[in-house]
């Protein structure tokens, strides 16, 4: 069993798909419900006692800072690279948090932060199991349960991918190591993920951790918001 010593948060990204909302405030400072979509993974975090967190920041920077005032033990990193290249450039400017490690993406809601928990036995991503179409990435296993494939196109069965995922250390180690190798190649267009599901997969054991539907909510536009908090209905079209 091992247990997270802390977590990275991507919070760089310019949620274009979220304008007007996003012209002057960061996707993950939404507020859905009355609550910033990043508060309500920092809060699920400190629930499992993960109180070491790195936000790794881009788009309007500065309007994140609040966030290691008002929380201890959390730190800001910049992304200098978030208006030119893919996340990899997120992960590859935080590499040296990796460790036991979680990783997150600050635009999304934790309804049940039981996923959060700080003790697992394997490296690998939450998943939800689907038995009809989705477009998200999904996950393969084998008896074991272990990942050996993975369709970035969809599919209608599966796992459905999300972005929550736990490393132990040794895992971490090759993650940060093929970030860093590919990112100094030039390879800036690919998704962070892309090293171990694809580029890599023969080098990691990765499992699902078995979620439910209704434990993550991932936001991709207004309209999604809008479903969710009605005060935004006023922005679909």
């Amino acid at each position: 069993m091992t247990k997270i010593n802390n977590a990275i948060i991507m919070a760089a990204g310019m949620g274009t798909r979220m304008r007007p909302l996003t012209n002057e405030t960061p996707k993950p400072l939404v507020k859905v419900n009355g609550i910033r979509m990043i508060e309500s993974i920092i809060q699920a975090l400190h629930q499992e006692n993960i109180t070491d967190i790195t936000v790794v920041t881009g788009y309007l920077a500065d309007k994140f800072e609040f966030l290691s005032k008002k929380y201890e033990n959390l730190k800001l990193i910049h992304n200098p690279y978030f208006n030119q290249y893919n996340n990899i450039s997120s992960l590859y400017v935080a590499r040296k948090e990796l460790k036991n490690t979680i990783i997150l993406d600050g635009d999304q809601l934790i309804y049940n932060p039981d996923i959060l928990s700080s003790n697992f036995e394997k490296s690998g991503y939450a998943g939800s199991s689907i038995n009809k179409w989705s477009d998200e990435w999904i996950m393969h296993t084998n008896e074991e349960g272990k990942i050996i494939s993975c369709d970035r196109d969809g599919g209608d069965n599966g796992w459905r991918l999300y972005s929550v995922s736990k490393w132990n250390a040794a895992d971490s180690s090759l993650l940060g190591k093929f970030v860093e190798k590919e990112f100094e190649n030039k390879n800036y267009d690919i998704y962070w993920d892309d090293i171990p599901m694809f580029l890599y997969a023969d080098k990691f054991n990765l499992s699902v951790h078995k979620i439910s539907e209704s434990d993550i909510v991932e936001i991709d536009s207004i309209k999604e918001l809008a479903n969710i908090d009605s005060s935004y209905e006023k922005y679909v079209k």
